[in-house]
């Protein structure tokens, strides 16, 4: 299993994906956080937070989640190679996690580099230390279970086609639908009566209330039901093979 997680990385690492990845996440939340003016700018804000990654991080991941998970199993599906892996002596689990763990690693080396964001704000708060240390933490808690979600999603979309572009497509659409578009179903007048049941289906009424730096239980829960979700809808695909 290490040693299929291991090949993996090093594929993301032998070509331009997971540098593009982690150069265009950090590219990105840097120009609106510290270079463009604006609402999000942390300097003109006058506020010591850096809320605006967490803001911006769902919906560049959105993409960037996708392009990193599109090829896991597509590639394998379009070589012909995903026969020969099946035949490994691995489990279709094992085989599963250990494509799920590598294009998560990618996505979470993305997010590492911006522990330089929070000490630059720490530091140039004014006293030093001025920053709501407990809900930037929960809020990165947050960001780590979302990458978590869009990775799973990602490895379920690319396990159903051996089209890299369908692949990134799909996931993109279901990474948008459970992040924001259950949020917004639950507006709609139909959902009235179930509208707090609904809202709890989406990613983002669970994120938010981790960016206040208070871990509920509940939403731990969830996260790891909606991976866990997945991950199964990955293998039933793997195994729709042997019907």
């Amino acid at each position: 299993m290490f040693t299929l997680f291991r090949k993996e990385i090093s594929v993301f690492f032998s070509s331009l994906i997971g540098y593009i990845v982690i150069i265009v996440f950090l590219l990105a939340n840097s120009l609106l956080m510290w270079i463009l003016p604006g609402q999000f700018n942390v300097l003109d804000s006058g506020y010591a937070n850096i809320d605006t990654l967490f803001f911006i991080a769902p919906w560049v991941f959105m993409f960037l989640v996708p392009a990193v998970t599109m090829r896991l199993f597509a590639d394998e599906k379009k070589s012909g190679t995903i026969e020969l892996l099946l035949t490994r002596p691995l489990t279709e689990f094992q085989i599963i996690l250990s494509k799920y763990f590598a294009g998560l690693v990618i996505v979470l080396l993305s997010i590492l580099p911006t522990i330089i964001f929070f000490l630059s704000v720490y530091l140039l708060g004014s006293p030093v230390g001025n920053i709501d240390v407990g809900g930037t933490w929960g809020s990165y808690i947050g960001l780590f279970f979302l990458a978590s979600i869009y990775s799973a999603i990602g490895i379920f979309s690319s396990s159903i086609t051996e089209n890299q572009i369908i692949s990134f497509i799909l996931a993109l659409i279901l990474s948008f639908m459970f992040f924001i578009g259950f949020e917004t179903i639950s507006a709609l007048s139909v959902f009235e009566s179930i509208s707090s049941i609904v809202l709890a289906l989406g990613i983002n009424e669970h994120y938010i209330s981790m960016s206040r730096g208070v871990i509920d239980i509940r939403d731990v829960i969830y996260f790891i039901s909606i991976i866990i979700m997945f991950l199964l809808f990955t293998k039933i695909v793997l195994q729709s093979r042997k019907w």
